[in-house]
């Protein structure tokens, strides 16, 4: 790109779009923020398409620096981890913006101007290369959040929109105060020499716990979750569907960009936490979404059982672990999203989310059973769709750290199968017991745009995944190269046995040779370690 300051313009055009929103009509607003947000996909694309996949040139690209005052500075650049996730960010928000064209009629000027100042603030999380102009891109991208479910949210939006804040917020005040010990320790705020930095293994410790404290809210973990089902429950459609594509995913990024390459150590040593917490969140948020009767409620489960799979291939600390994390979290991206979609096109006909008020919507909504399907059946991960691919990497990954933890964590697929495949056939099979969801119509052509993009990117990611995991690859090396020397050995490793001595002829048979002082009267055995092959 020859220097050209591509970051720092993809951020710079959806804020101009947010402070014209702001002086528009409501029409007016709505068109902004739609070119807004497709000038920044096509800034995407033209990333994705000049970024170097060879892996052998610089690790960081497109970077840009500016110095603001003391050690703080506008640093920026990507690696092709951010460059997966930006490129999910900007993919799904003009369908966010679609999705709220109808939807939301009042306010609308603010509504555009808060969606466009989050699309700024997720792609400076993505692109921050200063410590510090992170933290700001991290917290600041609460506040049009807690905006978006506080005005234009459900009922209850104000408990749900302050439990969002007050969660997220407690675990990053942690997060500052260890980041404030690590310039002071290593002397500088870029991200990249932090990730190289070697710091004490006794203070490991205590930051990667300040950091846990903060992307285990964001992720969300069990027992920290419970926010997530209030706030999906209560936002917007769009709100939901950026919500767990994209503010999610900041966990897993926190957790590849800070707590593994910089506290190597530490993570090897939490690993087992990190694994105990992501089983019984497999297990349990799996059941609980199978009672539901409120589908978003269902939905937000499910992202806290497939956000639990994230964690166990991250912490796998292997290459297979690392890269189906990465999948699983822009399969989900895409999933959760049009399935958080599925539910606002019915939701605005029928202004309910019982799960009990719908039923056969096959008969008379062909056109949504079939999307709906498709993303049901994604979600459960068949193969050919994107969280197939995702999900059998990073179990894959997690078989060779611990082979109990693969077997829980397979348990996820078998109740995920069951809860989505329950729900999909309360709301589209069966009688039609309820005459207005009989009578009501099936997808328009704006709803078709909408969807239709996402489900051909869940199949090209299931058909083709090594598009998606090409730009990745070196990074993903990179940082196993970096944890390598803290991984302990897993329990599902093969292990050879024991060579055998040289008094065996071809067929194993003791030759009886006699025997030497030095070996006490007896002929060296070549017994086995239990476990071992022979």
């Amino acid at each position: 790109m020859g220097g050209f300051p591509i970051l720092s313009l993809m951020m710079a055009v959806p804020m101009a779009g947010a402070i014209a929103c702001l002086f528009s009509g409501a029409q007016t607003a709505r068109w902004i923020a739609l070119a807004a947000t497709l000038a920044d996909l096509v800034l995407g694309i033209i990333l994705w398409i000049n970024f170097d996949q060879s892996g052998s040139g610089a690790q960081w690209q497109f970077t840009e620096y500016a110095p603001i005052f003391g050690r703080f500075a506008w640093a920026l650049g990507i690696d092709g981890i951010a460059l997966m996730l930006i490129a999910l960010t900007v993919f799904l928000m003009p369908i966010c913006i679609g999705a709220s064209w109808v939807a939301i009629d009042k306010r609308v000027g603010e509504y555009m101007a808060a969606f466009l100042l989050m699309e700024v603030l997720m792609i400076g999380v993505f692109t921050a290369q200063d410590i510090y102009l992170f933290y700001v891109m991290f917290e600041a991208g609460l506040i049009p959040m807690y905006l978006i479910i506080g005005i234009w949210g459900g009922a209850d939006r104000i408990y749900a929109s302050y439990k969002f804040f007050l969660y997220t917020l407690l675990g990053s005040v942690l997060m500052l105060i260890a980041m404030m010990w690590m310039v002071h320790e290593a002397g500088t705020t870029s991200i990249p020499v932090l990730m190289e930095t070697d710091f004490p293994a006794h203070a490991q410790t205590w930051l990667w716990l300040a950091f846990f404290a903060s992307f285990a809210v964001k992720m969300p973990m069990w027992p920290v979750h419970t926010w997530l089902p209030d706030a999906h429950v209560q936002a917007p459609t769009a709100g939901s569907v950026i919500l767990a594509g994209v503010l999610l995913k900041m966990g897993g990024y926190g957790f590849i960009r800070f707590s593994m390459p910089m506290f190597p150590e530490a993570s090897a040593q939490f690993a087992p936490l990190v694994f105990g917490l992501s089983m019984v969140a497999v297990v349990y948020t799996s059941l609980v979404a199978l009672v539901q009767n409120d589908m978003k409620k269902l939905i937000a489960y499910s992202s806290v059982a497939h956000m639990a799979i994230v964690t166990v291939g991250l912490f796998a600390l292997n290459t297979h672990g690392i890269e189906g994390a990465m999948m699983v979290m822009l399969g989900h991206g895409l999933v959760s999203g049009a399935l958080f979609l599925c539910v606002g096109v019915i939701y605005d006909r029928l202004h309910t989310r019982e799960i009990s008020r719908y039923g056969g919507l096959s008969i008379n909504m062909p056109k949504y059973a079939v999307l709906f399907l498709l993303f049901t059946m994604a979600s459960v991960g068949l193969p050919g769709t994107s969280n197939f691919v995702g999900e059998f990497l990073a179990l894959m990954g997690v078989y060779k750290a611990s082979s109990w933890v693969a077997l829980v964590s397979t348990t996820g697929i078998i109740l995920g199968a069951a809860y989505m495949l329950y729900l999909y056939r309360r709301v589209c099979y069966g009688d039609q017991v309820n005459a207005d969801a009989a009578a009501m119509e099936d997808l328009s052509g704006r709803e078709m745009w909408l969807l239709a993009p996402i489900a051909a990117a869940v199949l090209w990611m299931g058909v083709y995944p090594e598009s998606f995991l090409a730009p990745m690859r070196a990074d993903i090396q990179t940082l196993e190269a970096r944890l390598a020397r803290a991984v302990p050995p897993g329990d599902a490793q093969i292990k050879m046995g024991a060579p055998k001595p040289a008094g065996h002829d071809a067929h194993g048979a003791a030759t009886h040779e006699p025997s030497t002082p030095e070996s006490g009267g007896h002929e060296p055995a070549a017994h086995a370690a239990p476990g071992e092959a022979h």
